[in-house]
């Protein structure tokens, strides 16, 4: 398993645990018969979508699996679905746009939300606003939701607060606490792996997206 990835799934399966709602965790442990489906809703762009090196699509290495994984070694009675409805090449715009159509119809009991590499293309309040409605939709329906900062590009300036990249997981995490919602800040783990001398080249399958 790449390094990447597994540091990436820990991030986002760590701040699931730490987040969810004590009654979903609860719900995770219930035995058979008593115990119900639990539905997992990963809503993105090419990386939780699988895309490694375009067009290679590789969803049984993606973070949401392993994030799956994860879940049920920690919770070995529950019934869990992995549902991913990530298009790539999309932005938080177009999720935004049809998440209820395709999001909330799978009755999701956790919602992760991963667009910030793509919402470079677009200004900064209109992905502010795009976030916050798949939030409060998914609030209104008292589903939790987990938001997850951009993996690296070889383009951005991991360092530079001007940089878009950088720019969009600052306001990721903003958002998160404006909505008092939990985080996956993936891209702190990425800024840390490449300060410990990790070159960048080993973390990615292609420019934009990890291995």
């Amino acid at each position: 398993m790449k390094l990447l990835l597994c540091l990436l799934a820990f991030n986002v399966c760590a701040s699931a645990q730490s987040a969810l709602p004590s009654e979903l965790l609860a719900a995770m442990d219930v035995k058979w018969p008593k115990n119900r489906v639990i539905n997992l809703v990963f809503h993105g762009h090419s990386v939780p979508a699988g895309y490694q090196k375009t067009p290679d699509v590789r969803p049984f290495e993606a973070y949401p699996q392993l994030v799956f994984q994860g879940l049920k070694k920690a919770h070995p009675f529950a019934v869990m679905n992995c549902i991913v409805t990530a298009i790539g090449g999309e932005d938080s715009l177009s999720g935004a746009a049809r998440f209820e159509k395709d999001v909330l119809c799978h009755q999701p009991d956790v919602i992760f939300i991963d667009y910030a590499l793509n919402d470079r293309r677009q200004p900064l309040d209109k992905v502010e606003a795009s976030w916050k409605s798949m939030i409060r939709l998914a609030k209104q329906r008292k589903i939790p939701v987990v938001l997850i900062t951009p993996t690296g590009d070889s383009n951005a300036k991991l360092n530079d607060p001007a940089d878009p990249l950088c720019q969009r997981a600052e306001l990721i995490r903003k958002i998160a606490k404006d909505e008092n919602v939990p985080l996956a800040d993936v891209f702190a783990a990425w800024q840390a792996e490449v300060a410990n001398g990790t070159p960048q080249t080993e973390l990615r399958s292609q420019p934009n997206h990890p291995n």
